[in-house]
């Protein structure tokens, strides 16, 4: 039963069907097939995987990102950005890149992330000269910070599925997010000192003091948030509400880019991503829900502890493992089918639960720019025109940059432990 069920997945997901079903037609075959239990168990278990409230936050951190979008938010940050590094080598590349680190922060998607700077920056990076592909390249990999930088809505998965502090996994992701957004921007700086489109004359102090001014109710919003529920003044689904409340009022009152006419648009949309994501959450939770009754994470634990001594060499595994598994398989769903397998493991080696988070949900973030269902590849290859071979070539360079860096989050703890145990 444990290989018809990962058999019927990998088929499901060769032919393309949308992950969410694939998951759930794989563990339903798998029950009937295997006479496993009742079939009433299909709907009440994908029920039971989405009734929670920590889950609220994932619908209200999408709602509030669309709505930061709508309200010019997106424009501010990257003006706010181009005047602290427009002016260096390769500055439109590295506005990009701290645009995204400022969105990331509010938004809690990398798609989300991707769309709405890379709608305004790669037209702008191939007017200045920049090479398409590397233009569409360069915002497909800043816009992973979206699911590393909390609110994270990988983030929010994973705790629920370790049953670990949501609180402390944002605190956990806040330096690596920052490793990560300082790599790319060093590895996007030394590219275009080779092949260096002119150089922006350097903004002066007022020019950062304006953008900043207009830019301010923006970066406080995370602030909020993050404060708000590390303080313990909050938790993170009511830190969410307060996210939509925030960016409505700011987009609508202070800046008055939401019109009324937006709403329902605005709606909309946040409801179709919000369906979608919880919609691959209730398939994933019935497909563990057969790993675990086929008891797989036993079996697994059993293999690698008994054929694995090292947990150097468990690290390595775990990071290649991850990122075969992010190219073809959506962030959400590979959390919450890994975590039941691969914690129980980490926690034996003596892994954190709250280091070991990191390092998936990093590895999971290249999975959204690398090839062959890399999301934020095609926003990019839509919005730049470029086709998804070349564009998929130009990624590699970024792709490798950032493994260097899970690699050092990996073996380095104290950058995913130490703001948490603060």
């Amino acid at each position: 039963m444990v290989a018809l069920l990962f058999v019927l997945l990998a088929v499901l997901l060769l032919i393309g069907l949308p992950i969410a079903f694939a998951l759930g037609l794989a563990a339903t075959a798998t029950i009937w097939l295997g006479d496993l239990m009742p079939m009433l168990i299909v709907p009440q278990e994908m029920i039971r995987s989405i009734n929670s409230f920590a889950l609220l936050a994932i619908p209200f951190f999408i709602l509030a990102g669309f709505l930061m979008q709508h309200g010019g938010i997106s424009r501010r940050l990257v003006d706010f950005s181009n005047a602290l590094v427009g002016s260096m080598t390769g500055g439109l590349a590295m506005v990009a890149i701290v645009t995204s680190l400022f969105f990331a922060a509010i938004s809690g998607s990398g798609t989300a992330t991707t769309a709405a700077i890379g709608a305004i920056l790669i037209p702008a990076m191939i007017a200045k000269g920049y090479n398409a592909n590397f233009a569409a390249a360069n915002q497909a990999a800043a816009g992973s910070l979206g699911v590393i930088i909390p609110p994270s809505i990988p983030l929010i998965l994973y705790a629920i599925s370790a049953n670990v502090s949501v609180g402390d996994m944002f605190m956990a992701g806040i330096l690596p997010g920052v490793l990560v957004a300082v790599a790319l921007l060093l590895y996007a700086h030394l590219y275009s000192r080779r092949r260096m489109p002119a150089r922006e004359d350097p903004s002066s102090r007022r020019d950062m003091l304006v953008a900043g001014r207009k830019a301010i109710l923006a970066i406080l919003m995370p602030v909020l948030v993050l404060g708000g529920i590390y303080g313990g003044v909050f938790t993170p689904t009511e830190a969410a509400v307060i996210a939509v409340v925030y960016s409505f009022l700011v987009g609508a009152l202070v800046y008055r880019e939401i019109k009324l006419r937006d709403i329902p648009e605005i709606l909309r949309r946040s409801a179709v991503t919000s369906a979608v994501i919880l919609g691959i959450i209730a398939a994933a939770g019935l497909y563990g829900r057969i790993i675990q009754t086929l008891g797989v994470p036993a079996m697994v634990s059993d293999l690698v502890i008994g054929s694995i001594a090292s947990v150097i060499i468990f690290i390595v595994l775990v990071n290649v493992l991850l990122l075969i598994v992010g190219m073809f398989i959506e962030a959400a769903a590979a959390i919450l089918i890994f975590v039941p397998i691969l914690l129980p493991i980490a926690l034996s080696f003596g892994i954190s639960p709250i280091h070991f988070g990191i390092i998936m949900v990093v590895n999971l973030a290249m999975g959204m720019f690398t090839p062959p269902v890399g999301l934020n590849l095609f926003v990019a290859s839509q919005i730049s025109g470029s086709g998804i071979a070349k564009l998929s070539r130009s990624v590699v360079p970024f792709a490798i940059v950032v493994f260097a860096v899970v690699l050092v989050i990996s073996f380095v703890p104290f950058l995913s432990t130490w703001l948490p145990s603060r």
